[in-house]
């Protein structure tokens, strides 16, 4: 009999597939957008903590230009993110390319969101927890309200889809992500702590509570 854990797998692989067929046009149709509106690179990458802390290569879909001399990486956010790009983050078009990483196994549809290498060292041991999983494209904390709670209620939340995980919760999160894109404003201006989205680290952050 399959277990609870293996058939998780099991939906993370057909449905990764799945949709990396489905949405193929799309996939190609946002490259050559970005492209022609941006120029290269079309994605981006960035080292960041799976399950247990190891590290893997995140890829998104670039939504901002690189820094021009003087601005600061985490306080330029709104300046820096493109057109296409606040266009692709309010719809969440820009996670696409992280199907990929699904099928190779270092993420899965659900869990908790892969944020940065440097952060390791910060968190308390109970929000450590949250790389005892594998990391999700989406995740309860970005079901529910992730703009409106504190960092640290978006941890306390990662180690509750943990402790509270079930096939019904995976499924109950991949249905309300597919609603997401039409009910949340676009995101621009963001703060330190919304590193799932821009991957930048301020050297002055303080210890994760």
């Amino acid at each position: 009999m399959v277990s609870a854990r293996s058939a998780k797998r099991i939906i993370d692989i057909v449905g990764a597939a799945s949709l990396l067929v489905l949405c193929s046009p799309v996939i190609a149709a946002i490259a050559v957008a970005i492209l022609v509106t941006d120029g290269r690179p079309v994605l981006f990458r960035q080292v960041r903590p799976g399950r247990h802390g190891e590290p893997f290569t995140l890829i998104k879909f670039r939504t901002m230009r690189d820094p021009h001399p003087g601005e600061e990486p985490w306080t330029t956010d709104e300046v820096r993110t493109t057109r296409l790009g606040r266009f692709l983050r309010r719809t969440s078009l820009d996670e696409l390319p992280e199907l990929a990483l699904v099928l190779t196994g270092r993420m899965s549809l659900v869990g908790p969101r892969p944020l940065v290498m440097e952060y390791l060292p910060r968190y308390s041991a109970h929000h450590a927890r949250r790389h005892e999983v594998r990391p999700g494209i989406t995740g309860l904390t970005q079901v529910s309200g992730r703009r409106s709670l504190t960092f640290g209620q978006r941890l306390d939340l990662d180690v509750e889809y943990i402790d509270t995980w079930s096939l019904r919760l995976d499924l109950t999160i991949l249905l309300r992500t597919l609603a997401e894109p039409f009910r949340r404003g676009e995101i621009v201006g963001q703060t330190p702590a919304d590193v799932d989205d821009v991957g930048l680290v301020p050297p002055a952050l303080e210890r994760i509570p």
